[in-house]
């Protein structure tokens, strides 16, 4: 028989939200690595906040939401909070009930900020990592240098001369609105003018740098971002954002390599953009054996190409651009949204953290 259509809401509920997911839903698995590390940093989160006052949101939802962000690819906190609204599958990862508020996004963006002070993100990709060690998924011995440059949130129009004095401010109601271009963007033709670094900066984003990554490029505000991954599996182990020049890419790796550099000898594969002198003498004096592609008048000799394992370095770098690839188009790293060094190396770092756990969790469950 036909069933009847009813449109009265059931006054209460008694389905609880757990039981609404599936057993075998991706999220499960990613809650459960996440957790652990939630559980780690508690007592940095009780660190944050005074023993007196409101009620702020719990950092462990904040982290949660967070990284639905990225995973979902959602581009404003705005959005973030009308989706936690109505859907039920991110209200049971965040830890808020059917009933539970949600909160402002103006709110949610400020708590944010909050963990960028603490340094939340570099504890959290320690944390992860951790849990990736443990789960005996990390190689010891053999790494994978890169870096790529991350567009920045700023037009090329805010690069101005540095000692050129700031626009008036445009009034609120202009007698005679100009439809040619006019307003905050004006036009602008930069044929002819020699612009660099040294002489010019973005008002928007003092941050960031003119760069291209090669010959024949387009030059853009961009921020150099830079990993190390492993060759096992092509876990993250070491994440870092800098400005971009055209030595940040050789000083940085040296830099994340002396975190994981130790007694034991060592393996780092890299691009032939790190075949230089100063590169390769830093990887010896770190016990490290680089093995970098080699350039025509290369730093490399057959000590190194002879062996087995630098032709199976070659092979696994390629999983570092699989990592930036996941983070630019599925972490929205491809045009930043965020502005500042520290606020958008914290954004680097704890989108390193989320494609780790993304990994581990098909790892652990393959």
């Amino acid at each position: 028989m036909r069933g009847e259509l009813s449109n009265q809401d059931d006054v209460f509920s008694y389905v609880p939200l757990e039981k609404l997911i599936p057993s075998d839903h991706p999220l499960r698995g990613i809650r459960a690595i996440v957790d652990r590390a939630l559980k780690e940093l508690s007592p940095v989160f009780d660190g944050m906040y005074a023993d007196r006052g409101r009620n702020s949101i719990p950092p462990e939802q904040l982290i949660r939401a967070l990284l639905l962000q990225i995973l979902f690819g959602i581009r404003s906190e705005r959005q973030l909070v009308e989706q936690l609204n109505y859907n039920l599958l991110f209200r049971w990862f965040v830890g808020l009930s059917m009933s539970g508020e949600v909160w402002n996004h103006s709110t949610f963006s400020k708590n944010r900020d909050r963990l960028l002070l603490h340094d939340v993100a570099e504890r959290f990709f320690e944390s992860i990592r951790s849990q990736a060690d443990a789960a005996r998924l990390l190689s010891r011995e053999h790494f994978t240098v890169d870096g790529t440059l991350i567009e920045a949130s700023a037009s090329l129009k805010s690069f101005r001369p540095k000692e050129e004095p700031a626009e008036p401010e445009e009034p609120d109601e202009p007698d005679e609105p100009d439809h040619r271009g006019g307003g905050r963007n004006v036009e602008r033709d930069f044929k002819g003018e020699r612009r660099s670094n040294d002489t010019h900066e973005s008002r928007t984003d003092p941050d960031a740098r003119l760069a291209r990554k090669g010959k024949g490029k387009e030059a853009r505000l961009s921020y150099a971002g830079h990993l190390v991954t492993e060759n096992r599996h092509g876990l993250i182990v070491e994440a870092e954002l800098s400005r971009a020049s055209g030595r940040a890419e050789r000083e940085t790796a040296l830099n994340m390599l002396s975190r994981i550099a130790g007694p034991s000898r060592k393996t780092l594969g890299a691009d032939k953009g790190y075949d230089t002198h100063d590169f390769v003498e830093g990887c010896r004096a770190l016990n490290v054996t680089p093995h970098v592609a080699r350039k025509k008048y290369t730093w490399i000799d057959e000590r190194t190409t002879r062996h087995a394992g630098y032709a199976c370095s070659q092979k696994r770098r390629k999983m570092v651009e699989e990592r930036f690839g996941w983070m630019k188009d599925v972490g929205l790293l491809r045009k930043l949204r965020h502005r500042g060094l520290s606020k958008v190396g914290w954004i680097f770092k704890f989108t390193a953290s989320v494609c780790n756990v993304v990994m581990m969790n098909r790892l652990i469950h393959a």
